[in-house]
């Protein structure tokens, strides 16, 4: 299993809290914590907060997916309109 280390704002986005709050679970449920070089406290997700994130990018990659069938759609039916319908004649020609 990858590791996934987060912030407290970004554990906060994933479990739907707010940071403060998320630091208080990870030090409930005992997480493992690190102080990056950027100055931000990080955390590693355990299994399920693993399988909680990793769910969340497959749904994120579904909408994606959806999007850009849509945007297909679109072209090909935008696509459609500008096919020549061979009714125009060319120049010089009688």
């Amino acid at each position: 299993m990858p590791q996934i280390w987060m912030t407290y704002d970004e554990l906060g986005a994933l479990c739907g809290c707010g940071a403060t709050e998320a630091r208080d679970r990870a030090i409930h449920m005992s997480l493992d914590r690190r102080k990056s070089r950027d100055g931000a406290t990080r955390v590693k997700l355990d299994l399920a907060l693993t399988a909680r994130f990793l769910a969340s990018v497959r749904a994120a990659d579904v909408d994606l997916d959806c999007a850009i069938e849509a945007l297909h759609d679109t072209h090909r039916q935008l696509a459609e309109h500008l096919v020549p319908s061979g009714r125009h004649t060319r120049r010089g020609a009688a």
